[in-house]
């Protein structure tokens, strides 16, 4: 699932989804088993045009999907890619706690092996930690075997190449071609050449140094010339962690016992069973309960594997990444360190977070869904800032999404400024957003349809600049997304309710 796809609670957004009779109904807990049919359906058309990748790596069932026979054969492609352009080349391996991890950590590492590669095995570890240790270690890439977000039976593969960053669309296509060729002409070295394996027990310790060091005297410059010679302090900021039974369960309490801010964790245990389930990014009414509880300051909550945040403040109300990123934009431009004054957003972007940017003379930029895609954005202009409304944020200063990150520079701009979250999140005013997702034969089809666009046009003109219209499709599933945001309630469901219903007449699946 990708972004705007959450159903969360204590959103702005209204979610929908139609069925193959036109009936529209609440995304809610109990539709996961027609999602994740979904998905599968989305997985059987991709793999048929011989597409593995979607918008954040290779990800399905485990063991159905994505098989330990496929994990192979993605390791050996993508060890043969790195072995021409050293030999040996050196690979980071992490995972998040999802029981299928072992299985699929190892068939991606007999591929990997059998191509010639050195693997190192990082353990269970956010994936913004493997990315990181991958640039610490001057390895030649990495595997992050986690489905992120998504629920227990999924798993996924995230390739990195040698700067930690996730592979662009052009080297995944590559890497298709191989994995899909009828013949396999990957190496397959013999005796001392077949590549080996090693473990990094301290890969944890080392990816929280790595944190420490971009928020302390260090890299003090790129937070607007602030100094911690001692580390961060958040002076005993009340906080609450939710780390969805995932890879943050252990990283995300200790980083904050250093930060000084010992935190209250809840769902901090490795169970790969419930990973994501009720809790975490997706379900942030879990920390806000726990918030209220105690009192405390603000609640954090991670997904499976800790790349995102979403967060809640005193009050109990979640806010999003559009909150987050407005907050720490005005902290930045404050301080003289936004420059230039630019934020990268996507589509997905809400309409209050861009005029409470430009009111601050700030610019938001909208990038295609997916973090990989903002930050290719962030890169291109020099933008210091970006994210996603799902809790993605991407520092310039790392290049990448880190939910631990994202939460400590949050923390430590309540901290200094005394201020609570509720009130540094206040002039971003959502406008009402409906997303109606659309169950499709063709996720293109409508591309091309004159009727859409005569009917895009008019609804355009009646919400000139007080809203917009996005059609696009899911990355993931079979799905076509009608999305419309605009200030007057009324005229938002009114252009979704008629564009999506032209989508589902027109493209709609029909069951046989």
């Amino acid at each position: 699932m990708g972004e705007g796809e959450r159903g969360t609670w204590g959103e702005e957004v209204c979610y929908k989804a139609r069925s193959s009779w036109g009936k529209t109904e609440a995304l809610g807990k109990g539709m996961v088993n027609q999602r994740q049919r979904y998905m599968r359906e989305e997985w059987v058309l991709r793999t048929a045009r011989g597409r593995l990748f979607g918008t954040d790596g290779a990800r399905g069932i485990a063991n159905a999907d994505l098989s330990p026979e496929l994990a192979l054969r993605i390791g050996r492609a993508f060890g043969a890619g790195l072995a021409e352009k050293r030999v040996t080349p050196r690979v980071l391996l992490g995972s998040d706690t999802r029981v299928s991890g072992p299985v699929l950590a190892a068939a991606v590492t007999a591929g990997l092996g059998s191509a010639g590669a050195q693997v190192v095995d990082c353990g269970v570890l956010p994936s913004p930690a493997l990315f990181l240790l991958v640039r610490d270690q001057h390895a030649d890439g990495g595997v992050m075997v986690s489905a992120s977000h998504n629920p227990p039976a999924f798993n996924g593969l995230k390739l990195v190449d040698e700067q930690g960053l996730k592979l662009s669309h052009a080297a995944e296509q590559a890497l298709e071609e191989r994995i899909f060729a009828e013949e396999d002409l990957a190496p397959r070295p013999t005796g001392v050449q077949i590549g080996g394996g090693e473990s990094m027990p301290e890969a944890g310790e080392r990816y929280l140094q790595l944190l420490e060091a971009h928020l302390s005297e260090r890299q003090g410059h790129r937070l607007g010339s602030l100094c911690y010679p001692e580390g961060l302090d958040l002076g005993g900021l009340r906080v609450v962690l939710d780390c969805a039974w995932g890879a943050a369960f252990w990283v995300a309490p200790e980083g904050f016992r250093r930060w000084g801010a010992p935190a209250t964790a809840i769902n901090a245990e490795p169970r790969g069973e419930l990973i994501n389930v009720d809790c975490g990014a997706m379900h942030p009414e879990a920390v806000a309960r726990e918030v209220l509880a105690q009192g405390a300051a603000l609640g954090v909550a991670f997904d499976g594997d800790a790349d995102r945040a979403m967060l809640v403040d005193e009050t109990g109300a979640a806010r999003d990444g559009d909150y987050a990123k407005y907050l720490l934009a005005v902290d930045l431009q404050e301080r003289g360190a936004l420059d230039p004054p630019l934020v990268a957003g996507t589509v997905m972007s809400n309409l209050g977070l861009e005029i409470a940017l430009r009111e601050r003379g700030i610019r938001l930029l909208r990038a295609p869904v997916g973090d990989r895609f903002v930050a290719e954005e962030m890169r291109r202009t020099g933008a210091p800032l970006g994210g996603e409304q799902s809790g993605h944020l991407v520092f310039a200063e790392l290049g990448l999404g880190d939910g631990l990150y994202s939460a400590a520079r949050v923390c430590e701009v309540m901290t200094r400024t005394g201020r609570p979250l509720s009130e540094l999140c206040a002039p971003v005013q959502k406008a009402p957003q409906v997303l109606i997702n659309i169950r499709v034969r063709d996720k293109h089809g409508w591309e091309h349809s004159t009727r859409l666009q005569a009917e895009v046009h008019r609804w355009t003109e009646a919400l000139q600049d007080r809203g917009r219209i996005l059609i696009r499709p899911s990355g993931t599933e079979p799905l076509v997304r009608v999305m419309v945001e605009a200030l007057d309630q009324e005229m938002t469901e009114g252009a979704a309710e008629a564009l999506a219903g032209i989508v589902e007449e027109e493209w709609g699946w029909r069951e046989e």
